[in-house]
Formats: C-alpha cells, structure tokens, sequence
C-alpha cells in the first residue's frame, strides 16, 4: 500500500458521517412533516395509510443508523468522539421511532380525532427537527458555534412549551368531564409518547453541546 493512501487510510473519514446523519436528519424532518399530516388527520382509513408510509421512513432510519454504527467500527479515526456520533445517531433514531409509535397507537386505538393538543404537539417535533436538522449541517465547522447554540437555545426554548402543553393536556385529561376511562388511557399513552419524541431532542442537543465544547 502507498504511502499516501495509508495516511488517507488513518485520517478522519468526516465527509462520510457528515453525509449519513444529513441523509439521517432529512429522513426525521421528513417524518415530522408526514407525522404532521397524520395528527391533523380526521378519517381513520386515511391515517392507516399515512402510518404506513411513516413506518417505511421509520425502517429508512433504522438502515441509516446501522450504517452509522458500521462506520464507526470500520473508521480507525473518526471526527468527533466515537461515543459522542454514536450517541447522536441513536438520539436521532429514538426521536423517529417515538414519532412512529405515536402514530401507530392512533391506528390501534381507533383515534380519528385531530385534537388542537395534537396538532400543536405535531407542530413543536417539527419545529424541532428543522432545528436538528439544521444544527446537524453546521457541526462540522466550529466556526458556526455562535448559531448551533442558537438552535441549542431553541430546541430548549420548543421542549419547555411542550412540557407545559403535556401538564395541561393531562390535567384536562382527568378533570371531571364524563370522558369515558378508556378514553383517557389511549389519549394519556399518545401524549407521553410525544413528550418522549420531545426530551428525545432535547436530549440529542445535550450530545451536541459535548462536542461543541470539547472542539472549540
């Protein structure tokens, strides 16, 4: 083997993880956006259909992941610290996968309701994946520190209005109001798992912020 392409070899292979968790982080925006549509969705068949569709982005994410966790074991050398992509990768597979259990307990409940908790709940993860998505693109310069503790702040910002909409949303769930008990434990299971999806990016900018300050 040549000289050069040994040294090519041991160096950082960063254009290759900076391509897969774009392709990652497209994928979640993506799966926000149809999440989206299912929540504002009122006709049950229609949102069978749309679980459907979001279950194979849900799959895409799972292949993206192990391509990930592949090159890191391939990769002699990585950009950042090896636990800390891997962390990152497993984050963004966690905010996906709650997303998509979401879904499929409105299927096999039988939700057809598009409550206003609902879609706002919709409209915070997508905030809030535009957002990862974003600060996924500008980790690979530290020189755009300044914005991805924008978008850190942001994120935060988005993950404390959905810790207020869950409190009210539940304290509305079991207030006297002669709503059937099975009911409430189908809406109660739909809510936590959004505000899963939801400390689910808080938690991926804690990751981010660990890179951030052992790269500055």
């Amino acid at each position: 083997m040549k000289a050069d392409a040994i040294i090519k070899w041991f160096m950082p292979k960063e254009e290759q993880f900076q391509n897969l968790l774009a392709k990652d982080t497209r994928n979640l925006l993506a799966s926000a956006q149809l999440f989206s549509e299912i929540a504002r969705c009122e006709k049950l068949e229609q949102r069978r259909v749309l679980v459907v569709q979001l279950k194979g982005l849900e799959h895409e994410g799972d292949q993206i992941t192990r391509q990930v966790f592949d090159a890191l074991n391939s990769t002699f050398i990585t950009p950042f610290d090896r636990e800390d992509l891997r962390s990152i990768a497993t984050d963004l597979d966690d905010i996906l996968d709650s997303m998509e259990s979401v879904a499929q307990y409105l299927v096999i409940f039988e939700l057809s309701d598009s409550p206003d908790a609902l879609r706002q709940f919709a409209q915070i993860l997508a905030e809030m994946c535009q957002e990862i998505h974003q600060l996924t693109s500008l980790l690979w310069d530290m020189a755009n520190e300044k914005r991805m503790q924008e978008g850190i702040v942001r994120i935060s910002d988005l993950e404390n209005q959905a810790d207020n909409l869950y409190n009210t949303v539940l304290a509305d769930l079991f207030r006297e109001n002669g709503r059937p008990p099975l009911q409430v434990l189908k809406w109660k299971e739909v809510y936590q798992g959004l505000e899963d999806a939801c400390d689910h990016c808080r938690d991926y900018t804690h990751i981010v912020g660990n890179v951030l300050v052992k790269n500055s």
